[in-house]
């Protein structure tokens, strides 16, 4: 029994003291590089992302309180930073063409076989949760943008080159 009650209190001791270690928040003004200054982001779509993507593909994520709790906000920042990595909406007019086009494709793919938004986050905020209308409308609008690019760019500039 002591054995079990000092593990307890070396448990707590390091739960304690992992709340001075917090990542640093994903809150950040700039949109700068915006998809929106390159294409039209019509009011349905900005709603359907703010609803289902921003809080991990972009630079601005609405926190819940348990993100105040060590280890939840490790994680929940390792799940950003993957999200961010894969595709970021406020850094989408930075990427080149062929990425942008590529992730479009990504994106209408995720969306259309139901893994975005994925599901660990859909339990928690069932918010999130697109409705089939809602899917179509944001896969409809990406297959837009994606015409558009394929308008605006010669064919050799739409494909992701592999480096040597």
């Amino acid at each position: 029994m002591k054995i079990l009650k000092k593990v307890l209190i070396v448990l707590l001791v390091l739960f304690v003291a992992a709340q001075a270690f917090r990542p640093a928040k994903n809150n950040s003004n700039d949109t700068s590089k915006d998809i929106s200054k390159s294409y039209v982001v019509p009011e349905n779509v900005k709603a359907i992302l703010a609803k289902a993507c921003n809080d991990c593909h972009s630079n601005n994520t609405k926190y819940p309180w348990y993100a105040e709790i060590q280890p939840v906000a490790w994680w929940l920042n390792d799940h950003i930073q993957d999200g961010k990595k894969h595709l970021n909406f406020n850094e989408f007019d930075g990427y080149r063409i062929a990425r942008q086009y590529k992730k479009l494709e990504e994106c209408i793919d995720e969306v259309k076989d139901g893994e975005m938004p994925m599901s660990s986050y859909t339990i928690i905020h069932k918010e999130a949760k697109l409705t089939d209308d809602e899917r179509q409308t944001l896969f409809t609008w990406c297959e837009i943008v994606r015409d558009s690019i394929k308008a605006r760019y010669p064919a050799d500039s739409l494909v992701i080159k592999k480096k040597k």
